[in-house]
């Protein structure tokens, strides 16, 4: 089912407008994917505008994370989620978006790529704080 992203006819005055032209199908967006967390990994491709395929990840268990002193890469699971500045409902919720702060078998890393757009999770490890 789409989402139109077309003129939805509201007026700031409140008056009446009258549809000039019917939704396109060009027009027409998706609902957002919320990538979850949970024991094994789904991911679904569906066609795009263009032609294209979009890879949406549906649930994911794994990461690839990036040790910046290092520069190597490491597939780890991922245990939980501690924190999602984009919203705060979402870590209670398990889902995973950029910028989502998670907790992995190697240590608290923060996703850089965008899970229901690209169909992958790569993350970088944060240094923890010495004291």
């Amino acid at each position: 089912m789409g989402v139109f992203q077309g003129n939805d006819l509201k007026k700031i005055s409140g008056g009446r407008r009258h549809r000039f032209k019917k939704p396109r199908k060009y027009e027409f967006g998706s609902y957002p994917t919320e990538t979850k967390l949970s024991s094994t990994d789904v991911r679904s491709s569906e066609r795009v505008y263009g032609g294209n395929t979009k890879v949406r990840l549906k649930y994911v268990a794994y990461a690839n994370i990036l040790n910046p002193k290092t520069g190597q890469f490491t597939k780890a699971r991922i245990t939980g989620i501690i924190e999602t500045p984009a919203n705060r409902e979402y870590a209670r919720r398990g889902i995973i978006v950029k910028g989502t702060i998670i907790q992995t078998e190697i240590g608290k890393a923060k996703i850089v790529s965008r899970p229901s757009q690209d169909g992958i999770v790569n993350a970088i490890l944060i240094e923890e704080a010495s004291k």
